[in-house]
């Protein structure tokens, strides 16, 4: 790929805690590790996420007496989905797996430190209204295309992927090099098919190499 300035990878919570072992592990999640340690490589900008929470964090099924993951409750925001303790600072979970090469990282943005709003999208809170940064930064550096990779597909990249479109960047979602949870099962191909929708690309690892 003749990647330009123009362009961005945005690798999304690739976390221990998201990899198999993990608190919250996306199946087969360590897979995409080499997949985006070439695509690291092709591209001039990279910038990754972290989901960044405190111990007291209102996703937490740990912080609602009663409560067990994976249950829904009220929050802030609306519904609420309730999960077990992950990445949290300071715990080996949050941290980058060891074989993820992120020499290449220009940018690390950490999402989700508010203890009272959870946060999927790259772009913004669970609020859709307060910014992570990363828009103005990818702004102010013109790029006008993203291009994502990282998990889970069908929850943080998929949030990230739709923000992106509204906000007017060309969206590529680099399928091989993400990972979802499919839950319910065909949730995933219905995330795929929405992303399309409104307009993204779904490629491969081997397509972006060769454009």
């Amino acid at each position: 790929m003749n990647s330009s300035d123009s362009s961005v990878l945005l690798v999304v919570d690739v976390q221990v805690d998201f990899c198999p072992g993990g608190n919250l592990s996306v199946p087969d999640g360590d897979k995409v590790v080499p997949v985006i340690n070439r695509l690291s490589q092709l591209f001039q900008r990279v910038v990754a996420t972290q989901d960044w929470h405190p111990q007291d964090h209102v996703s937490f099924a740990s912080n609602h007496p009663g409560s067990n993951p994976f249950d829904t409750i009220g929050g802030k925001e609306g519904e609420q989905i309730l999960w077990p303790d992950h990445c949290v600072p300071g715990t080996p979970g949050a941290e980058f797996p060891p074989d993820l090469d992120t020499l290449h990282f220009d940018l690390i943005v950490r999402k989700g430190t508010d203890p009272a709003l959870d946060s999927y999208s790259a772009f913004f809170e669970n609020d859709h209204k307060t910014p992570t940064g990363l828009h103005f930064y990818l702004k102010g550096l013109n790029v006008k295309s993203v291009y994502l990779a990282g998990l889970a597909l069908d929850v943080c990249v998929y949030y990230s992927a739709m923000d992106a479109l509204k906000l007017g960047f060309h969206t590529v979602v680099v399928e091989d090099a993400c990972r979802g949870i499919d839950s319910p099962p065909g949730s995933l191909k219905d995330r795929l098919e929405e992303m399309k929708r409104a307009g993204a690309q779904i490629l491969g690892a081997a397509d972006v190499e060769a454009i």
